[in-house]
């Protein structure tokens, strides 16, 4: 690990809001982007999320973490409205999403990458992400069928659009290149633009460090801050690196068995004995080698 690894790549200040979540000073008076009140779903009569709590600031970095099999994937699915819960409410910007479909919660702001790659692999990484721009940039049908003038500059802005996006992992050479045949890191990378194609206020990504090695980890600490500030948008990530974790993250939730048992900074999870006997691993005895 680098020294620039080791080192916290953010230093914020965690205030208290009314109630048992934190979020950062710099969001303090912000309504919260997120906002989840006894969020839970039952499948068959099993808790699988229970009575889950949590506000993210408009431009927080947030780690939920936790076991295998904790429940972190079905919460950014209640999330995302892949799953409706059982019990409980989620907020976007103040908005209910009850009821709502993935696609209504997306053009909520709501966007998120997956633990397993779901690129179209037959298509290019630029058409990739414009599909991604697809409810932002519209023409009309005659426009589309005749190629009208109205048509061809749509068409212009996405290329455009696409390849601005790309450049923030220095894709954009990679433009025409079939999604597929990228590496895997690479592949990581472009979910992620094609996520914040979408223009989200919460992006939620699943993962997103899996199968990197050491160098490309730490490169996407340093991207995922910067799109925290150049798109001014808040980012809450499901990892079990936790270097990657306790490196970029401002607040963090930790989750057991459905049910959230710690959130705090980096430094109060570190040091949080639950949080040690549940997921990082219990405190060896005095005397045990």
């Amino acid at each position: 690990m680098t020294e620039s690894t080791k080192k916290r790549l953010v230093d914020t200040k965690m205030v208290p809001l009314p109630s048992t979540s934190i979020v950062p000073e710099r969001d303090l008076g912000k309504r919260p982007v997120l906002e989840t009140r006894h969020l839970g779903i039952e499948f068959g009569g099993l808790k699988a999320v229970e009575d889950f709590n949590i506000a993210v600031g408009p431009t927080e970095i947030c780690g939920l973490i936790g076991p295998n099999g904790a429940g972190k994937t079905t919460v950014f699915n209640l999330l995302t409205k892949v799953y409706q819960p059982t019990t409980g409410t989620v907020l976007i910007d103040g908005k209910d999403t009850s009821g709502m479909t993935t696609e209504q919660a997306n053009r909520m702001g709501i966007a998120r990458t997956f633990q397993n790659i779901r690129l179209f692999g037959n298509m290019t990484v630029e058409d990739n992400v414009r599909i991604g721009l697809h409810n932002q940039i519209r023409y009309g049908t005659p426009a589309g069928i005749f190629r009208l003038p109205q048509y061809w500059k749509a068409e212009k802005k996405m290329h455009e659009r696409s390849l601005e996006l790309l450049s923030i992992f220095g894709m954009q050479d990679m433009a025409d290149v079939k999604a597929g045949s990228l590496p895997y890191g690479a592949q990581r990378r472009l979910e992620i633009v094609r996520a914040l194609a979408t223009n989200p206020s919460l992006l939620l990504l699943d993962e997103p460090a899996a199968g990197m090695n050491p160098h490309e980890t730490e490169e996407l600490m340093q991207n995922i801050i910067k799109i925290r500030d150049q798109f001014q948008i808040a980012v809450m990530l499901i990892e079990h690196d936790m270097n990657l974790v306790m490196g970029i993250c401002e607040g963090i939730c930790v989750l057991n068995y459905g049910r959230i048992i710690a959130k705090g900074t980096p430094e109060e999870i570190q040091q949080n004995p639950v949080v040690i006997e549940a997921y990082l691993g219990s405190q060896k005895k005095e005397g045990e080698a």
